[in-house]
């Protein structure tokens, strides 16, 4: 906390991008004071106008004012993938401690079922896992941390072996530390870093990913203002009501940008490497 306090105060690129992310935040969980119109709510008489001062982004199929469901989307995009990449953190930073630390059959059962999961192409193998578990957002979201849990894993275990073998973990253990306070109160801080900002630096690529779910059928499911699904009812009509996809995707493209640029100001706030320069 100390770190991002000061790389607040000191890092220009850390501060302004901070500011974006927390805007992005505030929209969403502002979205139902926003809104001028329920997203759900259909008119037919009202479909497909273009924007105006009355539809800012036009209406889609069903009459709904596509401004409404952008702003709903920011909430239910942002939310979902924010505890997305919370849970593949704890999933696959976990399991890679557990299997940098107690070695052994532990580690060569995790570590050989990563290598497994690794050889298939990512997202390929998601839709396959979203398509057999059938379309929703939850589903697709056990798809993607299937898949992606070996990253954390694979990092976490690697950390772990390197600072396993260092003074202050031995003595600890020479001193009849247990296990899990020497993972908690030694191992796990010296880690945090590195996985936090790999959790950082994945949220734009996790909001893509998951807005490809989404896109494809396999995620979010009508009538769900998700931007992902948005892309997908609007595409059909790209040439006579553009709008229904440019506002989504440029949705997906702002927040996508903010989130990748924070990741990487967040690197250079708490990587340890960066004190040595």
């Amino acid at each position: 906390m100390d770190k991002i306090l000061y790389g607040l105060k000191n890092n220009r690129s850390f501060a302004i991008a901070s500011f974006f992310v927390a805007l992005l935040i505030l929209i969403a969980a502002a979205a139902t004071l926003i809104a001028p119109y329920d997203p759900y709510e259909a008119i037919m008489a009202n479909a497909y106008l273009p924007p105006s001062s009355e539809h800012l982004f036009g209406t889609d199929k069903l009459g709904r004012d596509n401004f409404s469901r952008v702003l709903f989307g920011a909430a239910y995009s942002l939310s979902s993938v924010l505890l997305l990449v919370v849970l593949i953190f704890i999933v696959g930073t976990s399991l890679g401690v557990i299997a940098g630390y107690f070695g052994g059959k532990t580690d060569i059962v995790i570590m050989r079922v990563a290598d497994m999961m690794i050889s298939f192409p990512g997202m390929i193998l998601a839709i396959a896992i979203a398509g057999i578990l059938g379309g929703s957002l939850i589903n697709a979201m056990i798809a993607l941390i299937i898949v992606t849990w070996t990253k954390y894993a694979r990092l976490a275990r690697s950390m772990v072996l390197k600072v396993k073998e260092r003074d202050f973990v031995t003595a600890a253990i020479v001193n009849g530390g247990k296990p899990l306070h020497i993972l908690w109160q030694h191992i796990l801080p010296n880690i945090l870093p590195l996985m936090v900002i790999t959790a950082a630096a994945d949220i734009g690529a996790m909001m893509m990913e998951l807005a490809g779910l989404s896109f494809l059928g396999f995620g979010s499911q009508p009538p769900a203002p998700e931007w992902g699904l948005m892309l997908n009812e609007g595409r059909q009509q790209l040439q006579t009501a553009p709008w229904l996809m440019v506002f989504p995707g440029l949705a997906i493209f702002l927040t996508v940008v903010v989130f990748n640029l924070w990741g990487d100001a967040l690197r250079d706030v708490l990587d340890p490497r960066q004190e040595d320069n």
